[in-house]
């Protein structure tokens, strides 16, 4: 091959994404894991040339991805979360920014009461392990999936991160029920997408996510009605509940809430774009419930 600097291989890669309508960023994702490189090295050895073995990947990752529209997150096999690096696959859904404002308003709005909770549906159990760690030590987080592919994910980044989450196989909280686990808390990011809304998705979450992470039936409630219909036999009097929802079931997941938990205010939150994106539900004083 011709050699390549760094700033023409980083060029080629971004007009070539932009020219088959990707994101040109994705070409500076992927070079920074290709090389290992942080931004900084970047800025700074632009004139550098670029190893042919490196190129060579690079472009056909490059081409990949233009021509597949496959997740830059499948490529590199990463993808960061609320400061930490998770492994991610095609066994579970790559995560959303709009995640990392369910946890923070979790870990605002979470009473010296929570001393465990359960995340729900936790695909590479960056929620889990995310409040794990950004919580009190005394926090005891457990973790269900009904996918055995995704809880190996997740209880390999639970074993980088060193948070001892425990997980348990099976559908929402069935597996708690069955062993009579109780919890403080309830967290959840479940599938909340109707089947019907399939083809609004963006190909690369339409072909790649995996649909049991994405859709519901009943609308995209289903999941919701599971989970809080079960919710009793698990959480313990007066704790929270807190949801991730697609933007137009707020007032839907709210009243689910209420209707199981008279005692329950909820409160719907949107997210930094302005759309409806947290359901909380809680008792002001569990005592007087």
């Amino acid at each position: 091959m011709t050699s390549k600097t760094i700033h023409e291989a980083l060029t080629w890669a971004s007009s070539f994404l932009e020219a088959h309508q990707c994101e040109p960023k994705v070409a500076e994702i992927l070079l920074l894991h290709e090389l290992n490189w942080t931004k900084t090295d970047l800025i700074t050895r632009l004139r550098d040339t670029m190893p042919e073995a490196d190129w060579l990947t690079f472009s056909k990752q490059i081409s990949t991805h233009a021509e597949t529209k496959v997740p830059v997150q499948h490529l590199t096999g990463v993808e960061n979360f609320y400061g930490r690096s998770f492994h991610v696959n095609q066994h579970v859904l790559i995560p959303r920014p709009e995640t990392e404002e369910l946890v923070q308003y979790v870990l605002q709005h979470m009473n010296n009461s929570v001393h465990s909770g359960v995340d729900i549906g936790t695909g590479s159990g960056v929620i889990a392990i995310t409040l794990a760690k950004e919580s009190r030590p005394s926090l005891k987080m457990l973790a269900t999936d009904l996918s055995e592919q995704a809880l190996q994910m997740a209880q390999r980044n639970a074993d980088e991160q060193q948070a001892a989450i425990t997980f348990y196989q099976g559908s929402f909280l069935e597996p708690l029920i069955m062993e009579g686990k109780k919890v403080d808390m309830i967290v959840s990011n479940p599938p909340y997408i109707a089947y019907q809304e399939a083809d609004t998705l963006d190909e690369t979450v339409r072909l790649f996510d995996p649909e049991l992470a994405l859709f519901a039936k009943e609308n995209g409630l289903y999941a919701y009605q599971q989970i809080i219909s079960q919710a009793p036999q698990v959480l313990n009097e007066g704790g929270p509940l807190f949801f991730e929802i697609g933007h137009t079931q707020g007032e839907a997941v709210s009243a689910l809430i209420q209707a199981q938990f008279p005692a329950y205010q909820t409160n719907v939150i949107q997210d930094i774009n302005g759309k409806d994106r947290i359901v909380h539900g809680y008792i002001i004083d569990p005592a007087k419930k």
